[in-house]
């Protein structure tokens, strides 16, 4: 069995950008570019504080939308789902009421990124609370909740190709902050 290749994490962008990406990679510039751009990595690092820091978030923007029952950092996402985050809803029966769970979980890849980034992951999982498609009223409510919503998604998708290029990571919770 042959291994999968890598995902495209730039397939919906022109491709003279993508390949802008890729020169700044094989020139060892992109890391240096990203790092001057997001200096310093979040300190969001256990499943509690990232409830805590998606309620805050939630409540400046959606405080009528239903509640949040888990939210999680989770190992598994990247490898099996190809997905940096999800937003799932459970329904079960009870008795004679049917109850509903909502959850997010984010990709544990999440954990030492620079905040900017955790927050356009969980905007893009809340926005699903309301909106369920990737459709236009999806990205207009991003955009709401993080103007600079598509900047951030696609220099995480930069940064997402340069893992998968060179396997290091630009940001530790070991050293609180950039390293080289």
């Amino acid at each position: 069995m042959r291994p999968k290749p890598p995902p495209d994490y730039l397939a919906g962008y022109p491709p003279a950008l993508a390949a802008q990406v890729r020169q700044l990679i094989e020139q060892n510039k992109l890391g240096e570019l990203l790092l001057r751009k997001y200096p310093q990595a979040h300190m969001v690092r256990t499943d509690r504080a990232l409830y805590d820091y998606v309620q805050e978030i939630k409540g400046s923007y959606l405080r009528n939308a239903g509640q949040l029952n888990k939210v999680a950092f989770d190992s598994k996402i990247h490898v099996i789902q190809h997905a940096l985050g999800t937003h799932t809803r459970i329904s079960r029966v009870q008795g004679g009421k049917l109850k509903a769970k909502c959850e997010i979980r984010v990709a544990a890849v999440f954990r030492e990124m620079p905040p900017e980034f955790l927050r356009m992951i969980v905007v893009h999982e809340l926005a699903h609370i309301r909106e369920r498609e990737h459709d236009k009223a999806f990205y207009q409510l991003c955009r709401h909740m993080e103007p600079d919503y598509h900047q951030l998604e696609f220099d995480l998708r930069a940064y997402l190709c340069h893992l998968d290029a060179t396997g290091r990571p630009l940001w530790s919770a070991a050293t609180d902050g950039a390293k080289s």
